[in-house]
């Protein structure tokens, strides 16, 4: 008796389409299995399991999403702001600007308003753990920005710190590249 080339081609797709299928039920029972149960001895659906599954992921997202609003909070940092002013959801991007004098520096920076301190006092900290001397800083604000200049030396006026002036810059404007992101 001879096989037929067609029997033998259903029966490939058969045995693809039920591996596929026990796949997918052991993919589905897998992810039914990490979701929390209230009644785990009921037996439920699949477009039950998957329903209950997309309910809880959203529900996390939300977790998510408000458990970094209070770490912002908490940093000094507003991320997004909830007015009504027509003004943009989003905060300024903090702006750095950093002009080398000999043995001087001058830095201003441009932040919004709510994360201005945050961003002001970790400045400080890294201009301190560079051995910058802060001779003056100021600071101003014109409605949701704030304006800090701030006034330091490095090394001493007959031998200019150059490595200095590049790690202070380059240590700014890595820590305000992160801020933004």
């Amino acid at each position: 008796m001879e096989n037929n080339p067609n029997d033998s081609s259903r029966q490939d797709r058969k045995l693809i389409e039920r591996n596929r299928r026990t796949h997918m039920k052991a993919l589905c029972s897998e992810l039914h299995s990490l979701l929390p149960h209230h009644k785990p001895r009921e037996p439920t659906t699949l477009p039950d399991q998957l329903q209950e599954a997309a309910k809880y992921i959203k529900k996390l997202q939300t977790k998510l999403e408000r458990m970094k609003e209070k770490r912002y909070s908490l940093m000094g940092v507003k991320r997004w702001k909830n007015t009504a002013s027509g003004r943009s959801n989003e905060p300024k991007s903090p702006e750095i600007q950093i002009h080398e004098m000999g043995s001087s520096l001058v830095i201003g920076l441009t932040t919004d308003t709510d994360s201005s301190r945050f961003i002001f006092n970790h400045t400080i900290r890294i201009l301190h753990e560079e051995g910058a001397e802060i001779a003056n800083a100021s600071f101003s604000v014109v409605d949701d920005a704030a304006f800090h200049t701030i006034h330091l030396t490095i090394g001493h006026e007959s031998a200019p710190d150059y490595e200095a002036a590049a790690r202070i810059s380059e240590r700014l404007n890595k820590f305000v590249d992160d801020a933004d992101a």
